[in-house]
């Protein structure tokens, strides 16, 4: 399969024209046209992991197509910028594109770069620069953990600040230290439900999935593809118990439920 880059061009020209009609006072969409930046969040959210989804699936198709759902994002995100002058679509794609070019001194300069450690400094120099950053500080393992913090999703972020502090010597002697810590978050968040305020309940809860994710750490597990797979387990225990059923769910009893649940568990082992 060949690629025209004039085609491609053209393509993405019609993708904006779209979203700037969807977008037109003058006869657009009214979903659309509702939307702001802040309500568009959990859509870019949600389209990242389904690319990623269909990324693991393997299927050429699907993935073509959750990327142009998150290329809507993106181009949607631009157009609403447009529209009160903050930025366009060209500036989004110019700067990302003049970044690349910067921080790639060993592809578009003439600085060498022998293996993959320097290609790696030379990027956290440059990113350090262009941030107005003192590049001892950006070295530091808090910076590095915000980093982390601020950019990813939740259970990868508690994994990632789990795997370097404990680099960083944060860490137990034995696994029996983590089980230790587990249980002893578990009862302060047992104590937080049922004696203290919202906030603490959230804080100690907070306390005690960190500590989990310590628990995946030492038994070299991801927690977020452990909870993606029973996620996925969960639904196919309903899809099941939907076809043993001749009526709605919710008109089902605990016991009835707890029972069609046994049924769907055995039929899929």
């Amino acid at each position: 399969m060949s690629f025209d880059s004039s085609a491609n061009l053209v393509a993405l020209q019609h993708l904006i024209d779209v979203v700037a009609k969807l977008r037109s006072p003058d006869g657009g969409c009214p979903w659309d046209l509702e939307q702001t930046p802040e309500s568009l969040i959990p859509y870019i959210i949600e389209e990242a992991y389904e690319v990623v989804d269909a990324i693991q699936g393997g299927d050429k198709k699907a993935i073509a197509e959750e990327l142009g759902d998150l290329l809507l994002q993106v181009v949607l995100q631009s157009q609403i910028a447009s529209e009160s002058q903050d930025f366009s679509i060209a500036e989004v794609a110019e700067g990302i594109a003049q970044k690349l070019i910067r921080r790639h001194p060993h592809v578009f300069g003439d600085v060498k770069a022998e293996n993959m450690e320097e290609i790696y400094q030379n990027w956290e120099k440059i990113k350090a620069e262009e941030k107005g950053e003192d590049l001892a500080a950006t070295q530091k393992l808090s910076y590095k953990l915000k980093r982390y913090a601020r950019s990813l999703p939740p259970l990868t972020a508690g994994m990632k600040i789990s795997q370097k502090a404990a680099a960083n010597g944060f860490e137990w002697d034995n696994a029996d230290g983590v089980w230790a810590k587990f249980h002893e978050e578990l009862d302060e968040l047992r104590h937080a439900l049922e004696h203290e305020s919202k906030e603490n309940q959230q804080a100690e809860l907070g306390d005690l999935l960190f500590t989990l994710i310590n628990v995946a750490r030492w038994y070299d597990l991801d927690p977020s593809e452990a909870l993606q797979s029973t996620n996925r387990k969960f639904i196919q225990r309903l899809e099941t118990i939907e076809t043993l059923s001749d009526r709605p769910i919710d008109s089902f009893t605990t016991e009835e439920l707890d029972n069609l649940w046994k049924q769907a568990k055995e039929k899929l082992k």
